[in-house]
């Protein structure tokens, strides 16, 4: 049996859309992953950060906070914090590439630093109040550093480890490296769940067939924003319908509505879920064009009933 997970992505999958995945698309996904959190040497969680996991927002959801950070000290401080709260499990990044992130030796860019790393990890692990999982790319430059990176998981008890495939300067474009994956899963002497590029069923049984079956998790991000039916559909379920579709986005509008004091920032929002799902649209290009470029909400209501129109 397969476990599916929802993708952190930053600026995205905060808790207005998972709690909407809770409440339309819910059957099939085990856990849901914040944004990352991040480290500050002065300061604690900022506000935003805290409503993020705070246990009101995220009721009926088995959430995993994510924590971005290089530094040991940080990383416990807001573990403690986060224990506090509830929580039993939290997350390293050390996935991110984007050049904001990894430019300042976090996410993926904490990978070049080999040694650095290494003692990053014994002291957390070392001092961890709770199960740590890690989310990593396999490189900064080139595939070849995943032997290295893997052996230094290895020597510490992570409660998961979640592959992506692609070195940091790849982003994410081009094919995943499964190979490498494969490699990795069997390599690990953790748990192992996969993540990158899983839009359909056949991905899915593309990584069944290179583990053997053996694989136990899988997590998704892009193919669920894309599709938020997607781990429905892989456990089982149904694809959604227009009218299913109208009815979370619409619950996703009101609940942004809510939090911002204009239309702009919650335009913005919207228009970012249709970045992901315009591209099963393919029949509707010149609407889906036309709702990215829309300067009001009323506008955007008028183009997405075009689009969910049967």
């Amino acid at each position: 049996m397969t476990d599916y997970y929802l993708a952190p992505m930053e600026g995205i999958t905060g808790y207005i859309y998972r709690n909407a995945i809770r409440d339309y698309f819910s059957e099939g996904v085990k856990k849901y992953y914040t944004p990352f959190l991040v480290v500050h040497e002065k300061r604690a969680m900022s506000s935003k950060e805290i409503n993020e996991i705070l246990p009101e927002n995220n009721r009926g959801i088995n959430l995993v906070p994510q924590i971005l950070a290089d530094d040991a000290k940080g990383f416990l401080r807001i573990e403690k914090s986060l224990k506090e709260y509830g929580y039993k499990e939290v997350n390293l990044n050390l996935g991110c590439p984007s050049k904001t992130v990894a430019g300042k030796g976090r996410g993926s860019g904490f990978l070049e630093r080999i040694n650095e790393l290494d003692d990053f990890l014994y002291e957390i692990f070392k001092s961890r109040v709770m199960n740590i999982s890690i989310k990593t790319r396999i490189g900064s430059k080139s595939t070849e550093e995943f032997e290295i990176l893997l052996g230094i998981f290895n020597k510490y008890p992570i409660h998961e480890l979640t592959i992506h495939p692609r070195i940091r300067y790849e982003y994410y474009i081009g094919t995943p490296h499964r190979d490498i994956f494969y490699e990795g899963f069997k390599g690990s002497v953790n748990p192992v769940c996969y993540n990158g590029d899983v839009l359909s069923e056949n991905d899915v049984e593309e990584l069944m067939q290179g583990t053997k079956g053996e694989l136990k998790a899988v997590m998704i991000g892009r193919g669920m924003l894309r599709d938020p039916s997607l781990i429905r559909r892989l456990s089982g379920g149904e694809p959604y319908s227009k009218g299913e579709l109208k009815d979370f986005l619409k619950r996703i509008r009101m609940d942004y509505t809510q939090v911002f004091s204009g239309e702009t920032q919650v335009l913005k929002k919207m228009k970012e879920l249709w970045g992901y799902m315009g591209a099963d649209y393919a029949g509707k290009d010149s609407v889906v064009k036309n709702l990215m470029k829309c300067r009001s909400l009323s506008e955007y209501k008028m183009l997405e009933q075009m689009l969910l129109s049967e």
